[in-house]
């Protein structure tokens, strides 16, 4: 072993898990808003915000109704989260792999979904969904496990196989780390149910708050970090 290449590796992997520590502790913030901006939107609206499996459901019921009118905005809905997941990854591409630009527009979404009359629903609806659908974009992966910000399915599935392994004996790392989207959005969505008893659809405005604080804090994250919890 080569001189101080001992003292580089130890370096090396206190950096690694720092940036781990950073990145999750990132992503638990972020689905904090997730939760909470979801939890805001189905209570203002009946519709999901975010968790777009339960609109697909819910599509697939209104088409066996005949509820054309409800397959309608819940087709508009689908599409605005997924044109929403490719602006995020065109606008990080293009801002150079950095958070706070993507962050700005989302809050900037948010708040203009918040201050939009009641009687203009579903602008609101479509604008608070495409800026879900860009937060996918701001952590794509931390130390090369993926992460879901807008949608726990995957990481409670991903928790329940690691508990499955871990039974058996076999031991692999990373798994009980997808408790935390699940955890962040869970209180999230408390905090979201809480605004919109108090403030209705305009709660999205402390959705707002918390996306472009969550900007802020994103400048003091090392931009090598930043490029590494990003989409390539």
């Amino acid at each position: 072993m080569l001189p101080g290449s001992s003292y580089l590796s130890a370096r090396s992997l206190r950096v690694a898990r720092l940036r781990g520590k950073v990145g999750l502790y990132f992503v638990a913030a972020l689905s904090v808003l997730a939760g909470m901006t979801d939890a805001i939107g189905f209570m203002a609206t009946g519709d999901f915000v975010s968790f777009m499996s339960g609109n697909t459901t819910r599509l697939a019921v209104s088409l066996g109704e005949g509820e054309f009118a409800l397959v309608l905005r819940i087709g508009v809905v689908l599409l605005a989260f997924v044109l929403g997941n490719a602006l995020g990854v065109v606008i990080a591409r293009l801002t150079g792999r950095r958070p706070w630009p993507l962050l700005s527009i989302i809050a900037a979404l948010l708040a203009l979904a918040g201050l939009l009359p009641l009687s203009w629903q579903l602008p609101a609806l479509v604008a608070a969904v495409t800026a879900m659908g860009m937060i996918n974009a701001v952590v794509e992966e931390v130390n090369g496990l993926p992460i879901g910000l807008t949608y726990v399915t995957g990481a409670l599935s991903r928790f329940g196989r690691g508990l499955g392994r871990a039974l058996l004996g076999e031991r692999r790392h990373g798994w009980r780390v997808q408790l935390i989207p699940w955890t962040g959005m869970f209180v999230g969505a408390i905090a979201g149910v809480l605004l919109e008893q108090a403030f209705d659809l305009a709660a999205l405005l402390f959705s707002a708050l918390l996306a472009a604080a969550l900007g802020l804090i994103s400048l003091k994250i090392p931009r090598r970090w930043q490029l590494g919890y990003m989409p390539r």
